[in-house]
């Protein structure tokens, strides 16, 4: 092979990955490139808040239909802090 044919290879290579990415970014746009396919409105589990408590570990709130969860992460392993809390009176997370 000739130094000619190895760059029509990357050419070639570049071109495709580069395809690839503008069609993640388009599909991203329209929704449907997330890990979820529902809308966002039909979702039941939503990250209210993350808080690090250091390099390894880091608070996180958890709503789920209309309960909240405090768990953390990190570590060797997870744990559940807090279930079945309350959010606030008038506290409203569906505002971005």
């Amino acid at each position: 092979m000739t130094s000619y044919d190895y760059l029509k290879f990357l050419g070639a290579l570049i071109f495709v990955l580069g395809m690839m990415g503008g069609l993640m970014l388009v599909l991203k746009r329209m929704g449907l490139g997330g890990a979820s396919m529902l809308p966002a409105n039909k979702r039941r589990l939503k990250v209210i808040e993350v808080l690090p408590i250091d390099a390894r570990h880091k608070a996180v709130l958890l709503k789920r239909d209309d309960m909240e969860h405090l768990v953390l992460l990190g570590g060797t392993s997870d744990t559940v802090i807090e279930t079945n809390i309350k959010g606030p009176a008038g506290h409203d997370d569906t505002q971005p």
